[in-house]
């Protein structure tokens, strides 16, 4: 089997008011979902992406945000193994971002480089 990046991308949105019970029922929703490709045995690894960063380019130039001119950030990932990319897409399918109108699942292939 073959690794799989998917990278969760939304527009920044304003969850502060949020309650804790919210916020819950949100993370639910994911570990249930992650929770099925673990089942699976797909699962490899996953984290979230906190919204605070710096940029820094070809030039040495540091800006604050990982993405200061764009309205789109990524929230996060989750590495799987698949049979094949149609495969690792398949597995995206539920993926809670795809529940937000902006939300978007990217999937790629994760190239091992021989050392």
């Amino acid at each position: 089997m073959t690794e799989f990046m998917m990278i969760f991308r939304t527009e920044k949105m304003d969850n502060s008011g949020q309650t804790p019970e919210e916020m819950q029922a949100i993370m639910q929703i994911w570990q249930d979902w992650i929770g099925g490709i673990a089942a699976q045995g797909k699962f490899v690894s996953t984290n979230a992406l906190n919204s605070n960063g710096k940029t820094v380019t070809s030039e040495g130039v540091v800006t604050n945000g990982p993405y200061a001119e764009l309205k789109e950030i990524v929230g996060g990932y989750i590495i799987v193994k698949a049979e094949s990319l149609d495969d690792a897409v398949t597995l995206s399918e539920g993926c809670p971002i795809l529940a937000i109108p902006t939300g978007k699942v990217e999937v790629r292939g994760v190239q091992v480089f021989d050392s």
